[in-house]
């Protein structure tokens, strides 16, 4: 495994994490406590540390698992979760946003996490309008003077449109930023990675597989279940251009016998403004491929 500096926060972090939103049972899986657990036993044997999670996957259920799973290890791994939203199943959120929300769902995901501190509390997608509000900053920072949080973090919106909000981080204690960024989706190269690291932020990059399109699994035409995320959220035109590039891609980027999702993986870590990036895996195997990816970058 390969480790840099998490931004200013001077944290070591693997720059291959995991990305958890699948335990909370929206992607047509439902994760038991042993599978979770076998996860990240893999993980940490691969030589992984930083998990990245959520309020709403799956209602503080995400976080449960992970809480119980490294129970016994806590202080080995860099763990990052978010908050601002509210799980209402089916890829559906409302937006509990007020102080007072922020102060609970922080003890609630402390409670499910099994810690006593978040190393990483990240705002999870929230507009210009409201996400410096005095009154939430001030929560934030009594938690980190109480030391129930290390850092405080940004998981921007995933349109490539919150570069004002990434300009003014410094001025409202933010340590990192987590952006949607894979060889589909490259809008943080325009103007967020400059802005970073001018600001020496540290970078997830989340959706780094761009949803599975580039996993090297999916051909151009494949027909999604209108009932999962990709057929929910995507148009057919959209899908059908993106697994079109994805096969040019393919042809003429990736090397000859090369797995593309690790391929997909090293390619967004070359990047010198990411920090980490952040996949989801289904199981202990997932978590084996994606960390090998990093002998793509040597």
């Amino acid at each position: 495994m390969i480790y840099r500096t998490l931004g200013k926060t001077g944290a070591q972090v693997s720059v291959v994490g995991v990305g958890t939103w699948q335990f909370g049972g929206e992607w047509g899986v439902d994760f038991d406590q042993a599978t979770v657990d076998a996860i990240f036993r893999t993980a940490k044997d691969c030589g992984i540390n930083l998990i990245d999670t959520a309020e709403c996957y799956g209602d503080h259920l995400s976080e449960s698992l992970i809480g119980k799973s490294i129970a016994e290890d806590r202080d080995d791994w860099f763990l990052a979760t978010k908050f601002g939203h509210h799980f209402n199943g089916n890829f559906e959120r409302s937006e509990p946003r007020t102080a007072a929300d922020v102060v609970k769902q922080l003890e609630d995901s402390l409670r499910a996490l099994k810690t006593d501190v978040i190393d990483l509390y990240q705002y999870h997608s929230w507009g210009d309008d409201e996400i410096f509000a005095d009154d939430v900053q001030a929560v934030l920072l009594k938690a980190k003077d109480q030391g129930k949080v290390r850092f405080l973090g940004n998981s921007v919106r995933g349109k490539g449109d919150s570069t004002d909000q990434i300009r003014k981080s410094s001025q409202h204690a933010m340590d990192a930023i987590q952006i949607v960024y894979n060889r589909l989706r490259r809008e943080p190269e325009d103007v967020a990675f400059e802005v970073c690291q001018q600001q020496n932020l540290g970078v997830l990059a989340r959706v780094p597989l761009a949803s599975g399109y580039l996993s090297g699994k999916y051909k151009p035409g494949h027909p999604f279940d209108e009932g999962e995320m990709r057929g929910k959220w995507h148009e057919v035109e959209q899908r059908d251009a993106w697994l079109a590039e994805v096969a040019v891609i393919q042809k003429d980027e990736v090397p000859a016998g090369v797995n593309m999702a690790q391929w997909a993986i090293a390619w967004c870590l070359k990047h010198p403004a990411v920090t980490c990036v952040i996949p989801g895996v289904k199981s202990a195997d997932q978590v084996r491929s994606n960390a090998a990816a990093v002998d793509l970058l040597v």
